[in-house]
């Protein structure tokens, strides 16, 4: 499965899997090959979550030479 973003506003009317077409900014998931061609079409683009930021681990607390 793939995760798409709609870019494009369809004619009212358009189905997606059967479904009222998504409104433009809407995500949605469907089949990888179903979501590659739309976003190669232009109609969508993928999804991609971003993995969290990775800071700099803090020192221990109350760890230090006294």
């Amino acid at each position: 499965m793939m995760r798409i973003r709609i870019t494009q506003q369809q004619p009212e009317g358009a189905v997606l899997n059967y479904e009222p077409w998504p409104d433009e900014g809407d995500e949605v998931e469907v089949p990888t090959a179903q979501g590659a061609h739309l976003v190669a079409s232009g109609v969508a683009e993928e999804v991609v979550d971003k993995p969290a930021p990775r800071g700099r681990k803090s020192p221990a607390k109350g760890g230090g030479d006294a």
